[in-house]
């Protein structure tokens, strides 16, 4: 049993949400979820976040991050060893394409792989012209009068 969900009211009612219902609706779509490789995902700060992937036998020159608009893409390739044949293989070394949703103005600030642990750093920064300010009222009287510098009006 599925349940969709019908977002048609909302974009009645909101403006500049496509991208976000878009989201929501793909989302349901998912079928299967691949849970490999294992990651968590930590806020560590207002802005700040962490990504962090369990990559046992990965080295650094098997990986490969990239940022694509809003899209964070994380992809492993290991080489095939010929070591000898195995018995039992309980170590995952297969390849993998793992992508996370970035919102606006997040970047990527990081990343490492220590003890098979990869940590991606990822901070979130609003540029001034989208941050809250303050929007002073005043009459339209006030609007037409040339605004005085309070040191020009000291020295007059």
């Amino acid at each position: 049993m599925r349940n969709d969900f019908d977002f048609a009211p909302l974009y009645r009612s909101s403006i500049g949400f496509d991208r976000v219902f878009n989201l929501l609706n793909n989302a349901q779509r998912l079928q299967a979820i691949d849970t490999w490789p294992p990651y968590d995902i930590v806020k560590t700060g207002e802005n700040e976040y962490r990504i962090q992937m369990a990559l046992a036998g990965f080295a650094e020159t098997d990986l490969d991050i990239s940022q694509e608009r809003n899209v964070l893409i994380v992809k492993g390739q290991k080489a095939e060893e010929k070591d000898g044949e195995y018995l039992h293989r309980g170590i995952a070394g297969r390849a993998f394409e793992r992508r996370f949703e970035l919102a606006e103005h997040v970047r990527v600030e990081n990343a490492s792989l220590t003890n098979g642990l990869l940590s991606i750093e990822l901070k979130r920064e609003i540029p001034e012209a989208m941050k809250p300010r303050r929007i002073a009222i005043g009459s339209s009287a006030e609007t037409q009068a040339p605004l005085q510098i309070d040191a020009e009006r000291q020295v007059a």
